[in-house]
């Protein structure tokens, strides 16, 4: 199936494609319409046309809007989610675990609009004041323009669209290169729905030139991104005077405490390692374990790493399947052996054949290593030796990147410093720090973003405070 372009509710191609090959067995799965700035322009401007009826629609028609497309998502789950094994190579059941939680994020952005108020003020309560009938409101933001990412190609598009368009802005959506379809088959939901708003979402695809085209344009009032730590560098110094949100980086980290139940925590932390390959920002790559049960913890962490299935995507009892490309395969592997080189030791067999990545515990890793200092990307999980959770937070702590962390313990003061001394935009406590409830706000500090997802926390990012005051 091709995944065509959206000018606002009108389909278009123009005879140009480019194909996506599957990372798993390399066949074309997809292909998608090869844009241009002219597109991306073009989009922007169907989309600034259509902000004023957007705005004027009523929040009875956008949460309607909302719904209906999660029930057709509940009739396509099977279809939407083997597409997203296509082109990404998500093992199916975690594909339509996603599918679940983007229904979720959809049905949870239409019920939060619906409760969403501004709120009246005392004018009177100080001396240089008087008596009137003042209050804010909520506005849309107007133009939003969205970029995701490959991990999660449909989930992490909900989270920027339902919110933008249950608030009343219109949307120019470019999504990961590597999953057009999914993007397009999600689009198409909202765009033939019979309460969807005209030509409030457009799609385009493209990398590098069709983003700064959209970046660069004074149309958009918000850009929402997710991805990579140096685009969104690039995105923050093009963008000119607009909201940005991003969601960026990451380098989590665990602390293993001598209270914690250890049997739990390393069940939880082969999970949040090694699920969808390792590519999650909040991916579990760094394992801080105290000293007194760091033998014990290492063994039970690679006797449960061991048991995962890397396998085709297609099986449902796939836990791995291949990473997102070649490129990232070998990068992996770069890592791998540089700490090996640097002193670590590989508890296990690696197993690498094109695509396919086997889960990876690195022991008696230092602060110094390269592989605790970045972002990995990649099934690969290190362990570091601490004395006590004194010793680990300035390491834990000690990232360019702050997104989660997480404590494994039953000491309540342990509990305590984690929440208190973590430098993060998220702690958890007892699981691990992958962990993500899509109700929560989410995002992080230092160069792991600006700005909170979440669909109450998107729609504050999205929308406008309107002051009134009536004399």
């Amino acid at each position: 199936m091709d995944a065509k372009v959206f000018f606002g509710s009108d389909e278009y191609e123009n005879g140009s494609w480019s194909d996506r090959h599957s990372p798993f067995n390399n066949k074309v799965v997809s292909r998608a319409v090869i844009c241009g700035a002219d597109d991306a322009d073009k989009a922007l401007k169907i989309a600034q046309n259509a902000k004023k009826d957007a705005a004027a629609s009523t929040l009875s028609q956008r949460c309607s809007w909302l719904l209906d497309v999660a029930q057709k998502l509940r009739e396509n789950k099977e279809d939407i989610a083997t597409t997203i094994t296509d082109e990404v190579g998500k093992p199916i059941s975690f594909a339509r675990v996603e599918v679940e939680r983007c229904i979720e994020t959809v049905t949870l952005a239409a019920e939060t609009m619906r409760t969403m108020h501004g709120e009246t003020f005392s004018t009177d309560a100080m001396p240089s004041g008087k008596k009137t009938l003042a209050y804010f409101s909520r506005v849309p933001a107007g133009v939003v323009v969205a970029i995701t990412p490959f991990n999660f190609p449909l989930n992490l598009v909900a989270h920027k669209l339902a919110p933008a368009l249950v608030a009343g802005n219109t949307v120019v959506l470019k999504p990961t290169p590597e999953a057009p379809l999914t993007s397009y088959k999600f689009a198409k939901l909202f765009i033939e729905s019979e309460y969807a708003v005209k030509d409030a979402l457009s799609v385009v695809y493209g990398d590098a030139e069709v983003g700064g085209a959209l970046i660069k344009s004074d149309i958009p009032r918000v850009i929402s991104f997710t991805g990579s730590v140096p685009v969104g560098n690039i995105i923050t110094k093009s963008a000119g005077i607009k909201k940005v949100s991003l969601e960026l980086g990451g380098n989590a980290a665990t602390f293993i405490d001598e209270s914690a139940d250890l049997d739990l925590a390393a069940a939880r932390c082969a999970l949040g390692a090694f699920v969808n390959s390792g590519q999650v920002c909040i991916s579990l790559q760094r394992i801080y374990v105290h000293s007194k049960i760091y033998d014990e913890f290492a063994q039970k962490m690679a006797a449960e790493s061991a048991k995962l299935i890397l396998g085709s995507p297609y099986e449902d009892d796939t836990f791995m399947g291949p990473v997102i490309d070649e490129e990232a395969a070998l990068r992996a592997q770069g890592w791998v052996q540089s700490a090996i080189d640097e002193g670590a030791r590989l508890m296990g067999e690696l197993k690498v054949e094109g695509t396919m990545f086997s889960p990876v515990v690195m022991a008696d890793v230092t602060d110094d290593m390269a592989i605790v200092c970045e972002e990995v990307f990649a099934p690969i999980v290190s362990l570091v030796k601490c004395e006590d959770f004194s010793e680990a937070i300035p390491k834990m702590n000690n990232s360019p990147y702050g997104l989660q962390f997480s404590i494994f313990t039953n000491d309540l003061q342990n509990t305590q410093r984690a929440i208190n001394e973590l430098d993060a935009g998220g702690i958890v406590i007892n699981d691990m720090p992958t962990l993500r409830f899509d109700i929560q706000p989410y995002g992080g500090v230092k160069l792991s973003g600006v700005g909170r997802e979440g669909p109450k926390f998107a729609i504050e990012e999205m929308t406008e405070i309107k002051s009134v005051v009536i004399a």
